[in-house]
This record gives C-alpha cells, sequence and structure tokens, in this order.
C-alpha cells in the first residue's frame, strides 16, 4: 500500500530536485540545461543587488509574519465558537459559510475586491463613504491601505481552512475533561484555557511551523491579482515572487528565477529547523518541571 506513494513521493519531490542547478547556470536551450555555462552565484546576485532587494524582503517577511499570527488567533477563536454550536444543521452550515473563500480562486477574488474599491463602481466609494460623510478614496493609487487591504483579504480567504482543522482537533478532546472541570466549578474561558488550547497546542504547533517554511513564500495571487498589478501599489504589495514574476517577464531569465526560488527554500528550510528546535528546547524544559 505504501509503495505507490513512496513512487509518487520520489517522482513529484525528488527527482525535481536536480533541477537545482540551473540556480547556477546560464541557460541556453540551444545547448540545453547540463551543457550551459555554469555561472556560480550570478544569478543571485540579481535577486541582493537590486534596490528593491530590501523593500521586497521586508514585504514578504513582515506580511507573512502578520498572516500566520493573526491567522492562527482568529481560526482557534472561531474553532471554539462552532464547537459550542450544538445544532448539527447550523455547525454544518457556519463551517460551510467560513470554507466557501477559501475555494475560491484567487483571480475571482481580484475582481470582488475591484468590484468594492473601484474608484468608479466600487461599493465603499458609492454607499459606504457617502453614508459616512467621506470622500471618495482611490483605493489602487494609493499604496498606504493596502496593508490593511491585503492582510483583511488573506484572513477571509485562509481562516475557514485553518478553523475546519483546529475544529476537527477540538472535536478529538475527550468530553470528560470538560464535565470534571464544570463539576469543579470551572467557568467556559477556564476550560477554553486549561483545556482546549492546551491539548490543541500539538496541532497549533504542526501548522505554524509549516507556515514558517513558506514565511518566504507569498501566495502570488494575492499580490499579484488582488492589486490588480498597479504599478503605483508596489511599495506595498511587491513581494519575492512577484518580482521574480515580472523580472522574468521582462528579462525571460529562468536561471535567475530558480535561484530565487532555490533561496527561499533554503532560508524557509532552515527557518523550519529553528523553529523545531526552538519548540522541542521549550518542552523539554518543562517537562523537567
Amino acid at each position: 500500500m505504501v509503495i505507490p506513494e513512496i513512487i509518487y513521493l520520489i517522482i513529484n519531490n525528488y527527482l525535481p530536485m536536480f533541477g537545482l542547478i540551473i540556480a547556477f547556470k546560464d541557460v541556453n536551450f540551444t545547448k540545453g540545461i547540463w551543457a550551459s555555462d555554469w555561472v556560480g552565484l550570478k544569478n543571485f546576485e540579481y535577486l541582493f543587488k537590486t534596490s528593491d532587494a530590501m523593500l521586497i524582503t521586508r514585504n514578504t517577511i513582515l506580511y507573512n509574519s502578520a498572516f500566520i499570527i493573526i491567522n492562527l488567533i482568529i481560526a482557534v477563536g472561531v474553532a471554539i465558537l462552532l464547537n459550542e454550536v450544538k445544532k448539527k444543521l447550523f455547525a454544518r452550515f457556519y463551517q460551510s459559510v467560513i470554507l466557501i473563500p477559501y475555494l475560491i480562486s484567487m483571480v475571482i477574488v481580484g475582481y470582488l475586491v475591484l468590484a468594492m474599491l473601484s474608484g468608479e463602481t466600487g461599493y465603499i466609494n458609492k454607499q459606504v463613504l457617502p453614508m459616512l460623510g467621506m470622500d471618495p478614496i482611490s483605493w489602487y493609487s494609493e499604496a498606504k491601505y493596502w496593508p490593511y487591504i491585503l492582510t483583511f483579504v488573506n484572513i477571509w480567504k485562509h481562516v475557514g481552512y485553518l478553523c475546519v482543522i483546529y475544529l476537527a482537533a477540538i472535536i478529538g478532546i475527550d468530553p470528560e475533561y470538560y464535565e470534571a472541570a464544570r463539576i469543579d466549578g470551572a467557568s467556559k474561558w477556564q476550560q477554553i484555557t486549561n483545556i482546549t488550547i492546551p491539548l490543541i497546542a500539538p496541532v497549533i504547533v504542526i501548522m505554524t511551523l509549516l507556515q514558517i517554511g513558506r514565511i518566504f513564500y507569498s501566495e502570488f495571487g494575492l499580490f499579484y491579482q488582488v492589486p490588480l498589478d498597479t504599478g503605483a501599489l508596489f511599495p506595498t504589495t511587491n513581494v519575492i515572487d512577484t518580482y521574480v514574476y515580472r523580472a522574468l517577464l521582462r528579462l525571460g531569465d529562468i536561471g535567475m528565477s530558480s535561484a530565487a526560488g532555490l533561496y527561499q527554500s533554503v532560508v524557509g528550510f532552515i527557518l523550519v529547523l529553528i523553529s523545531n528546535y526552538v519548540v522541542s528546547k521549550r518542552n523539554s524544559d518543562n517537562a523537567l518541571f
């Protein structure tokens, strides 16, 4: 039963790793990948010597850090609330509603955001702001608003998926823990802080480690499709993935884009090891006491 999975893993995950050599070559398709000239770390220079290197690295790290923390807090909170819904019909309905955004293509999400923020026909400018006595805002030319817009869109799209995972972990908790806590007079908040969160902590740690491993990756559609690739918004919407994509379209340099992908993977792998070590060290120290 395991053999098909192992074969798939080798073909899909390990064989493509030979392509890492592209990051160190000046790819010439007439010569082929193996015969192309070796350029060493030259492909990495494009990423680090450009004037935008600090900007795109800062944006990538800050956005992903905010997404990890905010999504975790909201997803766990919503999962706990859903667990308190006793009627199965309502519980299923709420789960479906919050999961639907995760299943929507980011291209469609981009047009939904446009429908809300369009300067001419957007709902915010035409309906909401006039009621508040405010002038219309040119959302797609003001970069300062987009950290909040992108964060909100990311929460709306991903919290449902994370919530379902945490809800499954909460449902797996033995009800006898809560019965004993109620007998001892524990309040609902005390049950959450002393039973629910500690028992789902392993799931929280695993999900967080997986996200930390991709902290140098950004959801391409969120940063490219939602802002509609608008140049005025680049200071707050340009990240490593979108920057490399635009450079690949403009220069057609596959080696450079491969170098960026390798850089993201190596840094993500190191961060996972460090995070896992810190968590393991903390758990071992707590066990001693």
